[in-house]
């Protein structure tokens, strides 16, 4: 487990980000490092882009009737994977549920959450979007955990503590003998890009206080370790061959949340990730979901993997901004998109914990 970083100066930060280069100007391999660059990577220009992305976010939340809470636009509408997602950028801001300047927001996400909670403790809108499945799941439950954790007041601990406990209850008993998770809520195949948003939920979990099986953890660990390959990259499925960026960046993160943070695995995927360092514009339908667990695999590396990528994607994110403050993810759309860019963004503060030091 890591522990507690020591934060840089902005000149330290600074010379961090321009160490991948020699004196000679040719290529170095990034250092990992137990101190990392805070706060003062947020210049007062990116302060602006996360307020007005907020503010942009908040005026998409349904206000009122069956939907309320959901966000129905664009992508997935109404689905509780971007609720969840949503729920997890305005937490990242600052505001906790019922305070703060979208603390109404976050409680209007928990309330339609839980509406869509089964008695088996599945979280899905299909009658809604049909899009869920378990990534929706999971991200809907690793908000919920989130929010759990910060609630002061026994009446709000009651209206989701016991769903959001079946909710966990339902990830555990639906993992596979391999170690992993697939798209419907039942034990079958497994796949990466579900598996992480399983354990990132149970991470976020037990945290917060819940009781998560150390034998689910480590069959996890085992199941994503075996999806590792030899270039480096994670595979989407056991023996299917090299990876991407996107679900190297999920495989480190994996690891990660179930507590592992050194080893070759995830030093190998570190370097893959490395090689894909955002450049200036968001052409990829996985832009965002892979920079939302790359940007968390270098804030946990530390060092110049951190301050070197979260400069490379800060700006990134700010030149492709778009004039209302949101941002489009060219597959789901700009609820997503935006949640997504501000949960990056917003990382250096620190607020969420299963964003933050292990």
């Amino acid at each position: 487990m890591l522990t507690r970083r020591r934060f840089l100066t902005q000149a330290a930060a600074l010379a961090l980000a321009g160490a991948a280069s020699t004196r000679s100007g040719r290529a170095q391999e990034p250092k990992r490092s137990n101190e990392r660059a805070g706060v003062e990577m947020i210049t007062a220009e990116t302060k602006k882009a996360i307020d007005r992305g907020l503010g942009w976010l908040s005026k998409q939340q349904i206000a009122q009737g069956q939907l309320k809470g959901a966000f129905g636009n664009s992508g997935y509408a109404a689905g509780v994977a971007v609720c969840g997602l949503a729920g997890l950028a305005f937490l990242s801001s600052g505001s906790v549920p019922g305070r703060g300047p979208f603390g109404k927001h976050i409680e209007r996400c928990i309330d339609y959450l839980v509406a869509n909670t089964d008695s088996k403790g599945y979280i899905s809108a299909q009658a809604f979007s049909g899009q869920d499945r378990m990534y929706g799941h999971g991200f809907a439950t690793l908000f919920l955990a989130e929010a759990y954790g910060m609630v002061m007041h026994a009446d709000e601990d009651d209206k989701l503590g016991s769903k959001l406990r079946a909710a966990v209850k339902l990830i555990v008993e639906t993992q596979n003998d391999q170690g992993g998770w697939r798209y419907q809520p039942v034990k079958s195949d497994a796949d990466l890009s579900i598996t992480i948003c399983q354990i990132m939920a149970l991470r976020a979990a037990r945290d917060a206080g819940l009781e998560v099986p150390t034998k689910t953890r480590e069959k996890c660990i085992d199941y994503v370790k075996k999806s590792h390959a030899g270039d480096g990259s994670f595979a989407y499925t056991l023996g299917g061959g090299s990876g991407s960026f996107a679900l190297t960046s999920a495989g480190v993160v994996a690891l990660n949340s179930a507590g592992i943070y050194d080893g070759k695995e995830v030093e190998a995927g570190l370097k893959y990730i490395w090689r894909n360092k955002p450049t200036g514009q968001i052409n990829d339908g996985y832009y965002f979901y892979a920079n939302y667990y790359a940007a968390q695999a270098m804030w946990h590396a530390g060092g110049d993997y951190w301050s070197g990528w979260y400069a490379a994607i800060r700006d990134a994110l700010l030149r492709n901004q778009k004039g209302n403050g949101a941002w489009t993810d060219p597959g789901v759309g700009d609820e997503f998109g935006t949640a997504m860019g501000l949960i990056i963004l917003q990382l250096p503060f620190n607020y969420v914990p299963v964003f933050g030091e292990g």
